[in-house]
């Protein structure tokens, strides 16, 4: 079962998304389930198994499948050079459709790069820029978003609106098609150009107590016709929920 880079970054997103709010040297395990609505040819929806592994530090941070070091962190800023690790690619044998069964395989990647959030009354402005490191794809990833926070007794409730940029070689490696890939499964060959694919988000955080936490999050991403364009892919949008519990301590 696997999961596109889109979804693998909105988990690496929504697990630090309540860190503002945790105190220096707090780890939090937990337990969730992620539904993932993929955009390729032949994928059914898929219902995920999600550890949760949380530590938030004054100098450093991990979450789930994101680490990072604060270059500069305080009320109202915070600037950090991350790496996130994505599993998960394409796998010819998870797709239903034949002519997709002969194509390459699309690893996942380990992204580096700076995140930054800066917040205040009106709102948060959230923005990341990420480089594959380990040479699979070689593309790069950015991230613009505007969230909004409620508290209501023990909730937060954070709705967002964003736009996720793709270069060229990013969109290549996981939605194009080489000359042999056509060849061998009859499919057009497609070469992508950078993208631009907005989305909106829900998170929504509930205290169950001063330790336990529910959490949840969805977000829906509209894709742009560099993506939903390939022959690989039949749907104009993707998507994600994400819910589970986690213990503070």
């Amino acid at each position: 079962m696997k999961i596109s880079h889109f979804k693998t970054l909105s988990i690496a997103t929504a697990a630090v998304l309540f860190s503002h709010a945790a105190a220096a040297g707090t780890w939090s395990l937990g337990a969730s389930a992620l539904v993932d609505v993929n955009p390729y040819k032949g994928y059914d929806t898929k219902v995920l198994p999600v550890p949760i592994i949380s530590y938030e530090g004054d100098d450093f941070y991990f979450h789930t499948l994101t680490a990072g070091y604060y270059l500069w962190k305080d009320d109202q800023n915070k600037l950090s050079l991350t790496g996130t690790y994505i599993p998960f690619g394409y796998k010819p044998g998870d797709s239903d459709d034949s002519q997709m069964k002969r194509l390459d395989k699309r690893r996942g990647t380990l992204m580096a790069g700076l995140a930054y959030s800066h917040i205040e009354e009106w709102g948060t402005i959230r923005t990341t820029f990420n480089g594959d490191v380990l040479d699979n794809s070689d593309g790069m990833v950015a991230d613009l978003a505007y969230l909004y926070t409620f508290h209501q007794d023990n909730w937060a409730l954070v709705p967002g609106i964003g736009v996720q940029w793709s270069s060229s070689n990013q969109n290549q490696y996981y939605y194009g098609i080489n000359s042999n890939e056509s060849r061998r499964s009859g499919l057009n060959s497609y070469s992508p150009d950078d993208s631009f694919s907005p989305y909106l988000e829900l998170s929504a955080k509930y205290d169950i107590n001063k330790d336990w936490q529910a959490f949840f999050m969805g977000r829906y991403i509209r894709l742009d016709s560099e993506v939903k364009d390939s022959p690989m892919v039949d749907k104009s949008y993707s998507g994600m929920l994400w819910t589970g519990v986690t213990y503070s301590f």
